[in-house]
């Protein structure tokens, strides 16, 4: 299939994306494929200096792309982003929510502080975005929100501080928000990704043993890539998904279903036949 092909199959050619935390990691990975598929890209990030580099990826590909300079748990930077882009770009029809940050610490002495600015960011950045960004998306009478979460959202993760409230408190708002602006033509779903080798994790994977470790955990074998949380976002910013709203894809490599195969099984001996 050639570029034009495969641009055409996803309904999003000339399209305006919206990426949040497009700097680095899974948001540029999301942000370049997007552009692959014909979105016209609007990188949003507080670290400038990695949203400038998205973008000179971004039109590397021959792709149209802009960069803007905003922080997510502001409501005032949200706002000027949002005019500047829709200024720039057009209109929004695809939000990614996907800024995060990560303040680790035992809850017993986590200060209040943390806890907050990660929620600030985490939680109340989506909601804030999803809320400027679907103004736009009103006018054009359709579009398509995806947040990024976690499997933590699910799955509890001691001294990870406010991370998996955060990543739960995703879910729900994603919920809230498809039926209540489904009538909109607005869908919203969430991406979970699993154990995911990004600049944020960077420093777990580093440590001896760790990456092989964690793959053996995982059914298909590997620590997983931006790119895999990348085509799902696709596939949900696409008209591919335009019968799918409140829905969550947990993009794990199948790591949430190995409760089971995580028993010892000392002395167990499958049958031969």
């Amino acid at each position: 299939m050639n570029n034009s092909s495969y641009a055409e199959s996803f309904g999003l050619a000339g399209r305006v994306c919206v990426v949040t935390g497009a700097g680095s990691g899974i948001g540029r990975a999301i942000a370049l494929t997007l552009a692959q598929a014909g979105g016209r890209v609007a990188v949003l990030d507080r670290n400038d200096a990695g949203s400038a580099e998205t973008l000179a990826q971004i039109k590397g590909l021959g792709a149209e792309a802009a960069a803007f300079h905003c922080d997510t748990s502001d409501e005032a930077s949200v706002a000027s982003a949002a005019q500047a882009s829709a200024s720039a770009l057009g209109n929004c029809e695809v939000l990614v929510n996907n800024a995060g940050v990560l303040r680790p610490g035992p809850l017993e002495t986590l200060s209040l502080q943390e806890w907050n600015q990660v929620l600030a960011v985490n939680l109340s950045g989506y909601f804030i975005c999803a809320q400027a960004f679907a103004r736009q998306m009103r006018l054009q009478g359709r579009g398509a929100l995806v947040h990024i979460a976690s499997v933590a959202a699910d799955h509890a993760t001691a001294f990870g501080g406010a991370y998996s409230v955060a990543k739960a408190g995703i879910t729900m708002l994603s919920r809230q928000l498809a039926v209540e602006w489904g009538t909109q033509g607005i869908r919203s779903n969430v991406v979970h990704p699993g154990l995911i080798l990004t600049p944020m994790s960077q420093a777990f994977y580093d440590q001896p043993g760790t990456t092989e470790r964690r793959s053996q955990a995982v059914p298909v074998g590997r620590i997983g890539r931006p790119e895999d949380v990348a085509q799902a976002v696709l596939f949900l910013a696409s008209e591919r998904s335009a019968y799918i709203t409140g829905q969550e894809i947990a993009v794990d490599g199948g790591f949430t279903r190995m409760l089971m195969g995580l028993i010892p099984r000392v002395g167990y001996e499958r049958s031969a036949d």
